[in-house]
């Protein structure tokens, strides 16, 4: 599983697992930490905003693997 992290403001953090990939995205476990509160939902992302986002420098994946839960 890939560890993708995502741009954000100073004292928040937001990264996503990709759990599986489809034809035309993939389906992502979001992860989001602000104020000490986590929040964690099942998203999917188009494979045309994966590809923009990531060329942007938007996203960027992450050296840690991402563990299997």
């Amino acid at each position: 599983m890939k560890r993708y992290r995502i741009k954000c403001r100073a004292g928040k953090i937001e990264f996503f697992d990709i759990l599986s990939e489809k034809d035309d995205g993939y389906i992502v476990r979001l992860t989001k930490i602000y104020d000490g509160n986590e929040k964690v939902s099942e998203e999917f992302i188009s494979r045309h905003l994966f590809d923009i986002c990531s060329k942007t420098g938007y996203i960027f994946e992450t050296q840690q693997a991402a563990a299997i839960a």
